[in-house]
């Protein structure tokens, strides 16, 4: 058993809907695993001071984990292993070992400098009290595990992709909110609130290890090593650079988000980062599938200067990135409080703060579209080698989002007619706190601008003059979109009076039932109108992707 386990770990995928809709799948899982997480925190602490704290101490890790473990990401490092491995496996070893190596006493020392730092860091821009700060101190000094293991965990990512093992890389997140659960319902009861930082470590753990496995039987398992050909290195560090800058950048507009929502009522961040998460559910199974599936293609092609083939399968997975976004997009704005509700509408997480986090989350959603195209364009650019374009359009664009950030709040708390205004559009009139709208508003806006820049750009520099495929799937995509969300939102008002919504199986089956409606109205417009993705879902669905056979990488491309 043990060992059909490990054959199916190992199993490589051919084909990019293949590859995307595996990712997909174990995605789903994974976020489904997430909701069941957020579900418990919501029901225990409900949107309070203790998930305010709790959310405010994961930022600083998540910034050094950017800024230091982005270094060894899967789309710097994986274009420098496939180049070796198909050359010399020895030198593919060693450069593992040289990556290794270095990452690891580099993350180590920003660890124990950063352990000094966090106190003043925390009291110079959190809004919080005295004792809050004090534990958001504690318990960000706790996460400082987690960069170091998630960075591990990268490096041995690397290698599962690079051989296209695409089961295990999925199932790392699983892992990882496994850990997070058995944090809240083992550690916190024995050890209070600090039982959520040792939750969250061994779900780091979890991450790396669920990798093991793989990486040694490909004979690749890093060691540490004295020689270090620091050419390679350096190759490694310029490349990586952009992007980590990036990144860092979007870090620190989310960190200055959550700084803002400190200075706010109880609860502000909990709400925020309550509603992120349901947001970044399509974002990961779509956007993330999609761009991590055609990474490895996207690297050899642009190797072998098929430049061509390149920019085709960018537009592939752009087109199938449209058409599943756009009505998820729709179908979250118009169910949003039913989302919210079945989801975290349990214990402490009383109605106010479902309503409150369902309009945060239909303002997080305007941006779905955008956040997921953003991933396959920056990995469209970094497979081919050029980091520039994208680090300085996601560095403008995190700047534009701190300054809106500032903007918005200042718009909300002094002009009244126009938070009136987004109350009123959202129904949240009698509810306190929504000042905390500016924050995903200065995020959505920040990101559709980033998908903007970046499109033009990637055009001009790939040579892309026209895209008659992608407006065709757009357009399919938006007609379908407003079929669906017109059918559900008048569905909701007719099972209004069906369900009981007082009840979670009455709010379920309104928002299931609605939803339902209206995707069935969109598929039948879409077969209406011959719509080519329909017809690519439905001859990768009869080509049974899961029986796929294994494949040598040296072989056989992804098409």
């Amino acid at each position: 058993m043990v060992v059909k386990i490990l054959r199916y770990l190992q199993k490589e995928f051919n084909g990019l809907h293949e590859a995307a809709f595996l990712l997909g799948i174990f995605a789903l899982l994974s976020q489904i695993i997430a909701i069941v997480r957020d579900r418990l925190f919501a029901g225990y602490f409900g949107a309070g001071l203790e998930l305010d704290i709790y959310y405010a101490a994961f930022r600083i890790p998540d910034i050094i984990f950017v800024s230091i473990a982005s270094f060894v990401a899967i789309t710097v490092i994986m274009p420098f292993f496939i180049e070796r491995i198909e050359k010399d496996k020895k030198d593919a070893q060693r450069f593992i070992n040289s990556i290794f190596t270095i990452f690891f006493v580099v993350i180590v020392l920003v660890s124990i400098a950063m352990y000094f730092l966090i106190p003043s860091l925390v009291e110079k821009t959190m809004g919080f009290d005295e004792a809050a700060r004090q534990q958001v101190v504690s318990f960000a000094r706790i996460l400082l595990l987690s960069p170091i293991l998630l960075g591990i965990s990268n490096i041995f990512a690397s290698i599962t992709q690079a051989f296209r093992n695409f089961l295990v890389y999925a199932l790392s997140p699983v892992m990882y909110n496994i850990g997070i659960i058995i944090g809240l319902l083992v550690f916190y009861p024995a050890f209070g609130l600090v039982g959520l930082m040792y939750g969250v470590i061994l779900g780091a753990l979890l991450h790396l290890c669920i990798q093991l496995p793989v990486v040694i039987s490909h004979g690749f398992f890093p060691r540490f090593s004295i020689s270090i050909p620091f050419r390679d290195v350096k190759n490694v560090v310029f490349l990586a650079l952009p992007r980590t800058l990036g990144l860092s950048a979007q870090q620190i507009a989310l960190f200055i988000l959550v700084a803002i929502a400190s200075t706010m009522i109880a609860g502000s961040v909990a709400v925020f980062q309550f509603a992120f998460n349901l947001q970044s559910v399509p974002l990961s199974v779509i956007g993330v599938s999609y761009s991590v599936a055609a990474f490895p293609t996207l690297a050899r092609l642009y190797s072998k200067n098929q430049t061509k083939k390149f920019v085709h399968q960018v537009i592939t997975a752009m087109r199938h990135i449209i058409f599943w976004s756009l009505p998820i997009l729709v179908l979250f704005v118009i169910l949003r409080a039913q989302i919210v509700r079945t989801i975290l509408g349990v214990g402490e997480f009383d109605w106010e703060d479902t309503r409150l986090t369902a309009a945060i989350l239909a303002i997080f959603a305007v941006s779905i579209v955008a956040q997921s195209l953003i991933l396959i364009l920056v990995r469209g650019y970094y497979a081919a080698g050029k980091t520039k374009i994208p680090v300085i359009v996601n560095v403008l664009s995190a700047g534009l989002i701190i300054i809106l950030a500032y903007v918005f709040n200042t718009i909300f708390s002094e002009v009244t007619s126009m938070r009136y205004f987004f109350e009123s559009l959202l129904r949240i009139e009698d509810i306190p706190g929504s000042n905390v709208l500016a924050l995903p508003a200065a995020y959505s806006a920040g990101m559709i601008v980033n998908i903007l820049v970046l499109w033009r750009l990637f055009k001009r520099d790939f040579g892309i003059s026209r895209c008659d495929s992608l407006r065709k799937t757009f357009r399919h995509s938006l007609y379908s979109a407003f079929m669906m969300g017109t059918v559900a939102y008048y569905l909701l008002d007719i099972f209004d009076d069906v369900f009981d919504l007082n009840t979670f199986v009455g709010v379920f089956s309104q928002g299931l039932m609605a939803g339902i409606g209206g995707i069935v109205f969109g598929i039948i417009l879409l077969k209406a109108m011959r719509n080519e993705e329909i017809e690519e879902i439905q001859k990768v669905l009869k080509h049974k992707f899961w029986r796929s056979k294994t494949i040598l990488p040296d072989k056989v491309d992804l098409t």
